[in-house]
């Protein structure tokens, strides 16, 4: 009884009618993107978890959360037009979007791949393109939407041998104010989050003298948790947030003030 007086009560905090909206999580069955799908499942939303690579992963969390997963690649646009209208077959029209699919294919400039720049643009800021225009249609039809694009702290502020990262991650900025006063009309909020550091395998990868390095200059001196970028997630999707739009929120622990 009292688990479900919280659960009511969560839901009158975010908003109404929850059972009836549907959000899909783009790169949404791991690290920060799998804590995103899982505080949207807990505050009662039908949620869709996108991902393009890793089965077993993709079906462990499928079994583990209850959350419904949807394989495609979202640097292919007509794998998304296909993927979104899966989804809403299956769960109904799309009301909230977060894109968070990302990757790294890091490198200073002047030894970088033209390969490894185009694969990060693509997925990172193509990917943003591709999802959003698959739903922006119906959010337009029904007069509202919210979409939460995910950036970095890079870029903010930039990060050596990350140029193809930090110029896809700085685009998604600015694709999310110009694309925030097109949905305004129309009762479609559109914000980003940059996250600092956060523990998640990616960052793990990065070897320790540098991650230690990376640490010292965070002045809360931790990495930041998958459930701090979904708390900002979830307070920017909230119905009372309807006010909140082309906005960037920072959750970097202080290592970056923009």
């Amino acid at each position: 009884m009292i688990k479900l007086r919280l659960i009511i009560a969560e839901q009158q905090y975010w908003g109404t009618n929850m059972a009836e909206r549907v959000a899909i999580v783009t790169g949404g069955t791991r690290g920060i993107g799998r804590e995103i799908s899982v505080s949207l499942h807990k505050a009662g939303y039908k949620v869709a978890a996108n991902y393009s690579g890793n089965d077993d992963a993709a079906a462990d969390f499928t079994k583990e959360t209850g959350i419904p997963n949807y394989k495609f690649d979202v640097s292919d646009f007509a794998a998304c037009q296909s993927g979104v209208a899966k989804i809403t077959e299956d769960l109904g029209p799309v009301d909230v979007l977060v894109n968070n699919a990302g990757i790294t294919r890091d490198g200073t400039l002047h030894k970088m791949a033209h390969e490894q720049w185009q694969q990060v643009i693509d997925v990172n800021l193509g990917g943003c393109f591709n999802m959003s225009r698959a739903v922006i249609e119906n959010m337009r039809k029904r007069s509202f939407g919210r979409i939460v694009n995910v950036g970095s702290v890079n870029g903010q502020a930039g990060q050596y041998g990350q140029v193809n990262y930090a110029a896809a991650k700085s685009g998604i900025h600015g694709f999310t104010k110009a694309m925030a006063q097109e949905g305004a009309g129309k009762g479609i909020t559109v914000n980003a989050i940059a996250p600092g550091y956060v523990d998640t395998d990616m960052v793990r990868a990065v070897p320790p003298n540098v991650l230690e390095k990376i640490i010292s200059n965070i002045p809360m001196g931790r990495l930041g948790r998958a459930g701090d970028i979904a708390r900002g997630v979830m307070f920017l999707i909230a119905d009372d947030a309807d006010f909140i739009t082309g906005s960037t929120l920072s959750i970097n622990g202080g290592q970056h003030m923009y």
